[in-house]
């Protein structure tokens, strides 16, 4: 089978019921990026920051995995028999949805909305309740917990191994991704030129024209259309 890299941004996550970041209405509707999703945030005011990430945490536990997720989870047991470096599935989401709907491995290359991270010890605990300046570390016992995400301003996870499969692969997808945040932006460039690249998205992203071909409607339609269609080929 043909080696391909899967890119998923909150637009597979949006028929879920989990709010999506910069669409109209969006999270980035509601309060400054700049106030919840940077470290400096965090030194500033980090209730506020800790009250943004419990009720995000509180959402996802009270949604469920999609088909366009079973559908990816499907895809990826097809490669069960390849070799390991022959399936990539990378996120830009924090939810864990793609796990509950059959994922085993998924990058997170924004982290983990159900982990946190201390600063003292760097432990990440898994974590679905909520988290104050009060809670402790469970490995260290210190008060310095903080959300497991990246923020603006630090470096996405696994970037090695991204761009290592970006390079060999032969087929780059995209789906439901605003391709506006950089780096995962600039993975069709990565892959143009050697893979086949396709976006899957509600509507054409600002990068569309990169894209070799493009199929546009709700998720949980053309995530299982293309499923279908490429382990028929």
């Amino acid at each position: 089978m043909k080696r391909i890299v899967i890119l998923t941004g909150a637009g597979i996550s949006r028929e879920s019921g989990l709010e999506t970041f910069r669409d109209e209405g969006g999270v980035w509707s509601q309060v400054k990026l700049e106030d919840v999703c940077s470290p400096e945030g965090f030194v500033r005011d980090p209730a506020m920051v800790d009250a943004f990430y419990n009720k995000r945490r509180r959402e996802l536990l009270g949604v469920s995995p999609n088909a366009a997720h079973q559908a990816l989870a499907e895809l990826e047991a097809a490669y069960s028999e390849e070799p390991e470096d022959a399936f990539l599935l990378v996120t830009q989401n924090i939810d864990d949805l793609h796990e509950r709907g059959g994922s085993r491995a998924p990058v997170h290359m924004h982290g983990e909305l159900l982990r946190l991270r201390c600063m003292n010890c760097g432990a990440t605990p898994e974590w679905t309740g909520d988290c104050d300046r009060t809670t402790r570390c469970p490995a260290c016992r210190e008060m310095t917990l903080r959300p497991d995400v990246v923020w603006f301003g630090e470096m996405p996870l696994q970037m090695e191994r991204i761009l290592r499969a970006l390079r060999c692969c032969e087929v780059f997808v995209a789906i439901g991704t605003s391709a506006t945040v950089y780096p995962a932006a600039g993975f069709v460039q990565e892959a143009s030129g050697h893979a086949h690249t396709i976006e899957l998205n509600l509507v054409p992203s600002g990068a569309a024209a990169m894209f070799d071909e493009g199929d546009y409607g709700a998720a949980t339609k053309v995530v299982p259309r293309f499923v279908r269609d490429f382990l028929a080929a």
